[in-house]
């Protein structure tokens, strides 16, 4: 068991998986937390032993925030019933009335109307495929490679939550060669996952081609766990990647992006706080078309 100080601690878990392997148990405080690290030893956790992992983790801050409550920090027969509720509101969404699509695509005309005298360039592939004249759907996804890829490059860069929000195993579970007591917290961790560098060389670097293939194709990846995955991926996962590219591509339909300041005075390191990597806020002009 290692003793760790939680100053620097995505670095730190780092350096003792390469000492220690992809499991090893740490101490924060008083608690004893496994530790998974990178995508093999996740994914064996998080999907082909799902049910085992499929408990939430307690922390101090998000006990004070959630009191136990709601879909993301809930555990038992409340998180099931939760879970279900919240996916089917999602899909009913709009009661019947209109799609959670025909919402979104309001909402980001709505964005766009509110900003239109200040802002900015739109892509060529927005331009080719979607046109000037018609708000951007799902559908277009699909003929948009480039677009899709810079998406979940943005995602995978920021690496919001590199901790991952902790799980439980819910009963003493046999892991690979070790033996885990029920109610034992586990750290999946999502940074080592996100910036494997075999699976995106120079991670450290924007780079949208980690998701395109030579001929400029969309390339999926396993490793792109941004939202985690198992039981406990986020239940808002699907509404969010539809509002990701919708409201980006509304927006670079009808403007050109530019900054204030030159791009090499911009910091891009993100403020880390206990849980996320919040980017800093930034000023940027929205250039009419």
């Amino acid at each position: 068991m290692l003793q760790l100080n939680p100053k620097n601690l995505p670095e730190s878990l780092k350096k003792l998986s390469e000492k220690y392997g992809p499991v090893f148990t740490i101490r924060l405080g008083p608690r004893k937390i496994v530790v998974l690290y990178g995508y093999d030893v996740v994914k064996e956790a998080l999907i082909d032993q799902a049910d085992d992992f499929s408990g939430r983790g307690k922390l101090p801050i998000l006990e004070r925030h959630f009191k136990g409550s709601g879909v993301a920090t809930s555990n038992g027969e409340t998180w099931k019933q939760l879970r279900r509720f919240a996916l089917t509101t999602l899909r009913d969404f709009g009661m019947g009335k209109r799609s959670i699509e025909e919402r979104i695509q309001e909402e980001a005309h709505f964005l766009v109307e509110r900003i239109r005298n200040t802002h900015e360039k739109v892509q060529k592939e927005i331009d080719g495929v979607i046109g000037r004249d018609r708000r951007p759907c799902m559908a277009d996804r699909s003929q948009m490679p480039y677009t899709d890829a810079v998406i979940h490059e943005i995602q995978r860069f920021i690496d919001f939550i590199p901790l991952n929000v902790p799980h439980t195993v819910i009963k003493d579970t046999k892991f690979r060669n070790y033996f885990i007591p029920k109610d034992t917290m586990i750290f999946p961790l999502l940074t080592p996952i996100l910036h494997d560098s075999k699976e995106f060389p120079n991670p450290e670097k924007f780079d949208p081609g980690h998701f395109l293939n030579a001929n400029g194709t969309f390339k999926k990846s396993d490793f792109f766990m941004p939202f985690s995955a198992g039981k406990r991926i986020c239940a808002g996962e699907g509404l969010a990647r539809m509002e990701l590219f919708i409201f980006l591509t509304s927006i670079l339909q009808n403007f050109t992006l530019k900054p204030v300041v030159h791009h090499k005075d911009i910091d891009i390191t993100p403020v880390v706080t206990v849980m996320t990597n919040k980017p800093r806020p930034y000023e940027v002009s929205f250039v009419p078309r």
